[in-house]
């Protein structure tokens, strides 16, 4: 059976490699976090989310170094971080690195994040995204999501509304 594949950086590679975040993925975490967004996570707002929350759940896409080959080390090229809290599943944070985005990864991350949602028993998923940010409203609402509502001004850096969006699962 053919695997999936992704076109990244002029290579045919197959899917992403999912794994569980942990603290050692903080520092290419940290490097994804602050190139995507204008008010990004802190190292410790992450730490908590990866050692001391309960509800959280977290996990890293990795593809081949395109330099290196299939021998060579996994680069971290992903995230989400999300809450199963009973029977919802609260999106948190989602990010792509920037040099490979728009090559599936980011919907890769948010499937594999609502399937464990949906095992742990989660039955519907919400998330507050920009309302500026056309390429995350795209994905969630070509996953299913639905506009639910607005939090206005809910954004600092710059000031800004969230729109609300959540699935039945």
């Amino acid at each position: 059976m053919a695997s999936a594949h992704h076109h990244i950086l002029g290579h045919e590679l197959g899917s992403p490699i999912v794994s569980a975040g942990t603290v050692e993925h903080l520092d290419a975490i940290m490097g994804i976090e602050e190139s995507s967004f204008s008010a990004p996570w802190t190292r410790r707002m992450f730490e908590v989310e990866l050692t001391d929350n309960p509800f959280a759940r977290f996990l890293t896409a990795h593809i081949e170094n395109a330099d290196q080959g299939p021998k060579g080390p996994l680069d971290l090229v992903g995230y989400v971080c999300f809450w199963v809290v009973f029977e919802e599943l609260r999106m948190m944070n989602l990010a792509v690195a920037t040099h490979v985005r728009r090559r599936g990864i980011g919907r890769w991350l948010l499937q594999q994040a609502l399937t464990m949602g949906r095992e742990e028993g989660a039955r519907r998923a919400l998330l507050e995204v920009r309302a500026s940010n056309h390429p995350a409203v795209a994905l969630y609402e070509c996953a299913g999501f639905s506009r639910s509502g607005v939090r206005t001004k809910y954004y600092t850096k710059p000031v800004e509304d969230a729109v609300l969006m959540e699935l039945e699962l």
